[in-house]
């Protein structure tokens, strides 16, 4: 657990601290095709997943879980990785469960979590990776005022496949 953790409300999300009784939430979206289909991790049993548990405790990563206001619902999660202040920069990353794409939660909490970084963590650069053919991922992107920078082509292989990815970014007006 990290100190000093934030929690962020809106008048319809809550973006707590992923918690161990979040451990079949994130198994149950981490395990799921259509969550994993661009995704870079998944896993095939609740033990595995201990291992994402372990990975969000990291100091060099911030998420969230994405819950209703009441906390009873858990949408997804997101957040920040691979934090270096040094260079003054991260990576955000954010995934739903199926059953909660299409509700304007990605787009309320991507902000969210983007000016976490450029605000409380003072980083000047939020990037966002996505793999190419990830349209509606690339779509909220671009709405929510992330650039697309470059396309790299190849950028890793994927179930045997090699896969590009655009990277977007968030720059930190001074």
């Amino acid at each position: 657990m990290h100190e000093n953790f934030l929690t962020i409300k809106t008048e319809r999300l809550l973006l707590r601290e992923i918690q161990d009784s979040d451990l079949e939430s994130i198994y149950q979206g981490l395990s799921d095709p259509r969550v994993i289909q661009h995704y870079g991790i998944s896993f095939d049993n609740l033990e595995a997943t201990k291992e994402q548990m372990t990975w969000f405790t990291d100091k060099k990563q911030r998420w969230w879980a994405i819950c209703s206001l009441d906390n009873q619902t858990f949408y997804g999660a997101g957040g920040l990785n691979d934090i270096n202040l040094h260079e003054g920069k991260a990576e955000i990353g954010l995934w739903l469960l199926p059953e909660f794409w299409g509700k304007g939660i990605m787009k309320e909490a991507l902000p969210l979590i983007a000016n976490y970084g450029l605000q409380q963590l003072n980083l000047s650069r939020i990037e966002g990776f996505v793999e190419t053919e990830n349209r509606n991922c690339k779509n909220a992107m671009s709405k929510l005022d992330f650039k697309l920078e470059k396309t790299i082509k190849d950028f890793e292989v994927k179930n045997g496949k090699a896969i590009s990815v655009d990277v977007y970014a968030k720059i930190k007006l001074t």
